[in-house]
């Protein structure tokens, strides 16, 4: 996709389209070329002149979003945002919707949906822009590959910690494509391993259903992560959407800390407050990856990980939907090793 992002918005809901079409048409770039009611009058409109973006609500009258969704990406894979509302029953189909294909989510409220939009636009902004940067270049998950790493050897070699598992860490980050990028990283990890902390960006509400949904595929205990949680083998925490979390060493043990706070690097949880306390909490018997997402968030705390001895990796470009944030960490200097997706588990195995 090149020049100006044509973004075709599908809500039932009246204002959402009014509003969020005067939004998006406030930035450069961007033109809203058409606001329907739901996924028939859509396909109408797509016959004609087909998007770059579509953004759409889940729960509609005629059709549901899901089913629009997956016949979208069945005819022309399409970079789709999901813009769904903040309930549990939407949070279950909207990650049926990330597995199907969607790029991103955004949380909409109940009730004050105007101003929602006006406050919060940026985010639904900057989703759009990540959604066509994408340009829906793999909606299919990479198989598992043997032989050599495409990006070649490491940059450092580091091999396996001596140090036992309880005493190694694994420090994961991601947005934009990262739940289909941890669908195929976490399943792919031995139940012995070193315990597994991840931020991954998404709404509050979402990341519990998130982390059931990663549980029933992983031979890993995955959950959301509580307060005062230990970091133990074999077992995966997932940063509650709206929080940050951190980790610490008050003993023998680690153990996070999940707190509030204002957003760092426009995120909360951030990628960067999870790496920079990796940094100071493991140092050198922690790993930490920096996977797919717009942005740059992790990218200097990856750096500090990998300046207090940690074994640093990043997705690659030809497997990230969107390149940003290990771009941005491989340009500082910050990862020693770049990993296609399919093997980010096997460099885990090795250096973790």
């Amino acid at each position: 996709m090149t020049g100006r992002i044509g973004v075709l918005i599908v809500d039932d809901s009246a204002v959402v389209r009014q509003v969020l079409s005067a939004r998006l048409r406030e930035n450069p770039g961007i033109d809203v070329v058409g606001a329907v009611p739901d996924p028939i009058f859509a396909m109408e409109h797509m016959n004609k002149a087909w998007p770059d973006v579509v953004v759409l609500d889940l729960e509609m009258p005629r059709m549901d979003g899901l089913t629009f969704l997956r016949k979208i990406m069945a005819v022309r894979p399409t970079p789709v945002v999901i813009c769904s509302t903040l309930t549990r029953r939407s949070a279950d189909i909207s990650l049926e919707a990330l597995a199907a294909g969607a790029v991103s989510v955004i949380a909409k409220p109940t009730t004050g949906l105007k101003k929602f939009i006006e406050d919060d636009g940026g985010d639904i902004v900057a989703a759009v822009r990540a959604a066509a940067a994408s340009g829906q270049r793999r909606t299919a998950r990479p198989a598992p590959a043997g032989g050599p790493d495409p990006a070649g050897p490491p940059a450092a070699v580091r091999t396996r910690s001596s140090t036992a598992p309880e005493e190694r860490m694994i420090a994961i980050g991601t947005s934009t494509g990262g739940t289909q990028a941890l669908e195929v990283v976490l399943p792919a990890l031995a139940p012995g391993g070193p315990g597994v902390v991840v931020v991954q960006h998404m709404p509050e509400k979402f990341t519990a259903a998130f982390a059931a949904r990663l549980d029933t595929m992983c031979r890993v205990r995955v959950r959301e992560a509580q307060d005062g949680d230990p970091v133990l083998p074999g077992h995966v925490l997932i940063a509650p959407g709206g929080r940050h979390l951190e980790v610490q060493r008050p003993d023998t043990r680690f153990r996070v800390r999940v707190f509030d706070g204002p957003p760092v690097n426009r995120h909360r949880p951030s990628v960067d407050v999870l790496f920079r306390s990796v940094a100071k909490a493991a140092g050198p018997d922690a790993l930490g990856v920096i996977m797919t997402g717009m942005g740059d968030d992790g990218a200097r705390g990856l750096l500090e990980m990998r300046r207090a001895g940690a074994f640093t990796v990043a997705q690659d470009e030809a497997t990230c939907v969107v390149h940003g944030m290990p771009r941005e960490a491989v340009a500082l200097g910050a990862v020693n090793r770049e990993s296609s997706l399919a093997l980010i588990a096997e460099v885990i195995h090795q250096h973790g």
